[in-house]
């Protein structure tokens, strides 16, 4: 088959199971129809993904997608961990149904949009255009700010407010730096939508004018920074994750933030070609910087779990930003094994807290308590997830942030205190608060409930796995990533 038809195929799948869902999204067998769609766009992901492992980067459809070792990783790990989270919302979203939190047109609407997110994030990734990039980044948003506000309480609609608001303005400052890096690219591949194009711009980057580019990056990482998370542009992501349903959570932590920081690293290699010099590393690492630390302190003073585990997020995409700016192939290996790591880890995360939440009909981590005893796996899972996303080994993170802080200590000597601090926080933050939540006696309050085992189990396990042994075939796959965003 060739490409341009698996491509049609893997973003076609999602976008139909959305329309279908759009009319049967409130019937019983709808989460089941989720799943599918979700399975299917997975096993078609990996199809391309052997496509390319074996025949390298592809352009098709008539240079409107093109795919190489970078965004195809980004888009089987997103169509996994959609997969996974669709199988996690059957139970959980049936659960809130019967609890009247959501209602039969809320479903509907639910399952739509989660698959039209899908299919917004793929063709994110897929893109060889820009423009359409900024285009699909806006329909992502707009999908998932009426996912925020399901539950229609004044919070969930305020949540949604202010996530619409910020991610709005964040992403008008995305399409003006989108226009005046088109407006540098004009001059030298024409006008039209060649000089719109990854493929075409990276191929000309050093022909660009530096002074219009460097411009240019500081609007995209505005834009596409608010997008990530990063500090002070974060504002919208705590309430956002707090107040919708935890699938949806899941989602946004581990998948629509790897978008996004997506986006900027393409820029940045732009900016970097056109420019010589480290401008736009410079500028991802003070912003990454500012985000381990703001969000490690933040972490402390937070009662609700899902807004704790929100801030982690932040720090962790700070991470990933500080070590994409860093550079060098130690730095950007870990940074791309550090989005896989956090996408499992905080989706896993997010999956055993739904389930405490429902148990105990809150998200006040005061009012959790005695996990181990009252669901063992949802007790574990909560353990073994936090001990993951704080970098304890032998899980993946602790591998990734490894390679982060060594290339940090050669490179960048001078950040490695800052580095070291942020990570400390953060593991006593969290551990304290989580072993709280799982230790002690079983409250009278608590609910017995059956929990969807198998996506927490089968992330862990890969968080795991890859922390003690990384597979060749993605060790290979990482390297040549590696080479592509030098």
């Amino acid at each position: 088959m060739q490409t341009s038809a698996i491509l049609l195929i893997l973003l076609g799948t999602p976008l139909f199971a959305a329309i279908i869902l759009a009319f049967v999204g409130d019937r019983r067998f709808a989460p089941e129809v989720n799943i599918v769609g979700s399975a299917a766009t997975f096993a078609v992901g990996l199809g391309l993904a052997m496509e390319v492992y074996s025949r390298g980067p592809m352009i098709a459809g008539g240079k409107f997608f093109f795919v190489d070792a970078f965004n195809i990783y980004l888009a089987v790990l997103t169509s996994f961990v959609s997969m996974t989270t669709a199988i996690f919302s059957r139970r959980y979203m049936r659960r809130e149904r019967e609890h009247g939190r959501v209602g039969h047109i809320g479903m509907r609407f639910y399952h739509a949009m989660f698959q039209l997110f899908i299919f917004a994030m793929l063709l994110c990734l897929l893109t060889n255009n820009i423009g359409v990039l900024w285009i699909a980044m806006e329909l992502a948003t707009l999908s998932t700010v009426l996912l925020v506000s399901l539950y229609r309480t004044p919070t969930a609609i305020e949540a949604a407010w202010k996530y619409f608001i910020l991610c709005g303005v964040g992403i008008a400052q995305a399409l003006f730096g989108t226009v005046l890096l088109y407006f540098a690219a004009e001059k030298v591949l024409g006008e039209g939508g060649e000089a719109l194009l990854w493929t075409s711009l990276s191929h000309v980057s050093d022909k660009l004018e530096p002074t219009v580019l460097s411009l240019a990056f500081v609007f995209l990482m505005v834009g596409y920074g608010t997008k990530v998370g990063l500090v002070p542009l974060h504002n919208w992501l705590p309430d956002a994750h707090s107040e919708g349903p935890t699938p949806i959570s899941a989602v946004l932590s581990g998948l629509l933030l790897n978008i996004a920081l997506y986006a900027l690293v393409r820029c940045k290699v732009l900016v970097d070609g056109s420019t010589h010099s480290h401008h736009a590393g410079n500028v991802m690492m003070g912003f990454g910087v500012i985000s381990i630390l703001v969000a490690a302190f933040s972490l402390l003073r937070q009662k609700d779990i899902k807004r704790m585990f929100s801030y982690s997020s932040i720090e962790h995409m700070g991470i990933a930003t500080f070590a994409f700016g860093l550079g060098g192939p130690i730095a950007t290996f870990g940074a791309l094994l550090h989005m896989l790591m956090h996408s499992l880890a905080k989706s896993s995360i997010f999956f055993t807290v739904g389930h405490a939440s429902q148990m105990h009909l809150t998200q006040e981590m005061d009012n959790i308590r005695g996990l181990f005893k009252g669901n063992p796996l949802v007790g574990w899972g909560l353990m073994f997830g936090a001990m993951a996303i704080v970098g304890m080994p032998p899980f993946g993170v602790f591998t990734s942030e490894f390679l982060i802080l060594t290339a940090t200590m050669k490179d960048a000597p001078l950040m490695t205190p800052f580095l070291l601090l942020g990570l400390g926080v953060a593991f006593a933050a969290i551990l304290r608060r989580v072993q709280q939540m799982v230790s002690g006696e079983i409250p009278e309050h608590q609910k017995s409930m059956k929990v969807a085992h198998v996506p927490v189990i089968l992330h862990m396990a890969l968080v795991l796995i890859i922390g003690i042994y990384l597979p060749d075939f993605l060790n290979r796959w990482f390297h040549t990533a590696v080479g592509l965003l030098k």
